[in-house]
């Protein structure tokens, strides 16, 4: 122990420094980089052997590629041009050859050639995985927000009118197949009312997408993709804030004499979101799914139509490279539900992830 001389002078102790990365302990972002990682090292094996399955189903398949690609021609054609036009395809080889030939060419940047579009796969994608994303993306959005509101207004008063009518109504809606709530709007909105188009991307007699033609395109596909996501949320917003609604920090909130609309939104809601996020990642392949119908339905440009027409088709070139997207989706939508819990819950170990 240091004892003082009079009249010396006494140093002032040194200033804590703020622990790195801004906030009270900062963001985790070691952790969070490690998961990404370890995410993206997991993926390898997963998407080998997503595309390996996807080629082991199409040897199985009774479909003929070759008669697919020919078309009325095949039935013409004498096996010798069957042959000649096969081992010109390479769908001779045993799939696992077909599959270690993509794989390789794909690893390359060279994902094939589809047959049904005659078109190279990887200009396919290109053209079409922007409109899909815009879709998607739009829909997810007015998804979360309409079901977070619907959710939060359902809770705050359990077993009343409008917790009765906005659960029953969900429950309905969770039913419903997106291609039959597809066609309803359209007979109502399109054929009925006529305020919005039926489908495509652009006005009739003209091939220009403007803004404004293309917000009207987008409003009827995205709104009932939308819908068909919103139920989920709906429910899992009202039960977890109803359940927070009943914990102790909420019930200080209150006892504290803050407003209904601060314990709602600014406690109740913010412990109850934590299921939601998990559920954010598990609806990215029903998100694809229903997208698959929908842009069936309004004809819109993207990639589950061209999906629909590889399958029907037999085109595997571009069948696995669209499914590979499809498993990516999903992997990277997982990733981000975890990151987005790790982020809003200190407590979880994100190394343990």
């Amino acid at each position: 122990m240091k004892t003082l001389t009079p009249g010396a002078p006494v140093r002032p102790a040194p200033a804590k420094t703020a622990p790195r990365g801004g906030g009270r302990a900062g963001l985790p972002w070691g952790p969070m980089a490690r998961l990404t990682g370890r995410r993206l090292l997991a993926a390898v094996p997963v998407l080998a052997a997503v595309t390996f399955g996807l080629f082991a189903l199409a040897a199985a398949s009774p479909f003929d590629p070759v008669k697919q690609y020919a078309g009325d021609a095949a039935l013409r054609a004498d096996q010798a041009t069957l042959d000649q036009l096969r081992e010109n395809l390479g769908a001779d080889a045993h799939f696992a050859e077909q599959w270690w030939r993509w794989l390789s060419s794909a690893l390359g940047g060279d994902l094939g050639h589809s047959t049904t579009l005659r078109q190279p796969v990887a200009q396919v994608v290109t053209e079409r995985i922007g409109w899909s994303v815009l879709l998607c993306a739009v829909a997810f959005v007015l998804a979360v927000v309409v079901g977070t509101l619907l959710g939060v207004t359902a809770a705050r008063r359990p077993g009343g009118l409008l917790d009765r009518c906005v659960t029953s109504t969900a429950y309905v809606l969770q039913a419903a197949p997106p291609f039959w709530l597809g066609l309803l709007a359209v007979w109502l909105f399109a054929l009925q009312l006529g305020v919005l188009p039926a489908g495509g991307l652009t006005d009739t007699g003209s091939d220009t997408v403007t803004a404004a033609s293309l917000l009207r395109h987008l409003t009827l596909p995205a709104a009932v993709l939308a819908l068909s996501q919103t139920p989920w949320f709906v429910l899992y917003v009202r039960q977890g804030v109803s359940d927070a609604l009943h914990e102790d920090p909420v019930r200080g909130a209150r006892s504290r004499g803050l407003k209904e609309r601060t314990v709602l939104y600014g406690h109740a809601l913010r412990s109850g979101l934590l299921p939601v996020l998990t559920l954010m990642g598990s609806r990215v392949p029903e998100l694809i799914t229903g997208a698959l119908l929908v842009e069936t339905v309004f004809s819109w440009p993207g990639i589950a139509s061209a999906t629909v027409r590889a399958a029907t088709a037999s085109d595997f070139p571009l069948l696995a490279a669209l499914t590979v997207l499809a498993t990516l989706a999903v992997l990277l939508g997982n990733l981000l539900a975890d990151l987005l819990y790790g982020l809003a819950d200190p407590r979880v170990a994100l190394e343990e992830m």
